[in-house]
């Protein structure tokens, strides 16, 4: 009697291979959910690293390009050039003691510009703190010792 009780009870072999099964390939599921994911970003870190080196590399493009122009600035504008191109333009070279100035009536000269008004100058207000910032660690703590002994004292009949 008890014996036909526990085989009718018992599961059916494949039941438990079935189980076993089921868990296994749910398990090669998360690990491949995991693995996507993980590639995933790993391919995203990948592709944004790309894109810095490339601005990188255009940044020092134009860093050398700046770094050529303000070169051939310095070249154009340096005493030797400007003095030939002036004399292409077909101006001389003039000794300052041969320079005749002319006073014109009414004309006060070139005006200064004023590119930004006057500004009064502005006072330093020294910033208001509450007290309870500025006191140090140490007073706080004794303090709070202060209290704790007040308040122990109040406690013992």
């Amino acid at each position: 009697m008890t014996q036909s009780l526990i085989q009718a009870y018992r599961q059916a072999p494949w039941r438990g291979q079935l189980k076993w099964i089921a868990t296994f390939l749910l398990g090669v599921i998360v690990a491949a959910l995991v693995a996507g994911l993980y590639l995933s970003i790993s391919a995203q870190s990948v592709a944004i690293g790309l894109a810095i080196q490339s601005k990188n590399r255009e940044k020092i493009v134009i860093e050398q390009d700046i770094a050529d122009l303000k070169n051939q600035l310095g070249d154009l504008t340096a005493g030797p050039a400007m003095l030939e191109r002036a004399k292409d333009l077909g101006y001389d070279y003039v000794n300052p003691s041969e320079i005749e100035y002319i006073l014109v009536q009414g004309y006060s000269g070139r005006q200064t510009a004023m590119l930004a008004p006057k500004t009064a100058p502005q006072q330093y207000v020294e910033p208001m703190l509450s007290p309870e910032y500025t006191r140090s660690l140490s007073e706080i703590l004794f303090q709070g010792l202060m209290k704790f002994n007040a308040m122990q004292s109040r406690r013992i009949p």
